[in-house]
């Protein structure tokens, strides 16, 4: 029997996931979260084989939850399932210990598959997204750039960024300069609609 928590903050669709592995003789859900910063704590509990998780959770974000769950209860393994058919997700959720990615529109039947290979050891990757990620390649800003971006796509004036980052205004613009033409944008609006679609933000 294949052990599963499911990380969901939506409760309808967390219960349908539920609902739906219920009906997979050889897979049973033993925990169910509505947010990242539960995941680790939950595992602890329950000791799944496979944590299906959401990129976006309140908390920690599913990435985050990802990445303390592989270190802390490293026999769980994390499958991402989301609606973001972002490359840069991808990437990062594979950086986060990840050894599966599928998208949300996915069927019943290819969910309980992935499981299954995922369970056993094998790695799982929606395969649209795999040719999108290598034909994007990595994200070419660097932390700080994107924490930049990140904060000035959010609204934030320079001055607050700068203040919040304990950092030079000077050196937040240069940032964003650096950042605008790196992503080929016109401007920082554009530069962070670049970087949110390719899943770098």
């Amino acid at each position: 029997m294949i052990r599963v928590l499911i990380a969901e903050d939506q409760n309808l669709l967390r219960e349908a996931l539920t609902s739906i592995l219920s009906h997979e003789e050889d897979i049973e859900v033993v925990a169910e979260v509505a947010r990242g910063d539960q995941v680790v704590a939950a595992a602890r509990v329950a000791t799944p084989d496979v944590a299906i998780l959401d990129i976006e959770l309140p908390g920690v974000d599913g990435l985050a939850a990802t990445a303390a769950l592989t270190a802390e209860v490293p026999a769980c393994r994390c499958l991402i399932l989301t609606v973001f058919s972002r490359p840069g997700y991808l990437k990062r959720a594979l950086s986060a210990g990840a050894t599966g990615f599928i998208l949300k529109d996915s069927s019943p039947k290819e969910l309980a598959v992935a499981i299954r290979r995922v369970a056993a050891g094998e790695r799982v990757l929606d395969p649209r997204l795999a040719v999108s990620a290598i034909e994007h390649g990595d994200s070419p800003l660097t932390p700080r750039e994107r924490e930049v971006l990140q904060l000035s796509a959010e609204g934030q004036t320079a001055g607050e960024v700068a203040r919040q980052l304990a950092i030079a205004e000077g050196t937040v613009r240069n940032h964003l300069s650096v950042a605008i033409q790196k992503l080929q944008a016109r401007s920082k609006v554009e530069a962070a609609r670049v970087a949110e679609r390719r899943g770098w933000l």
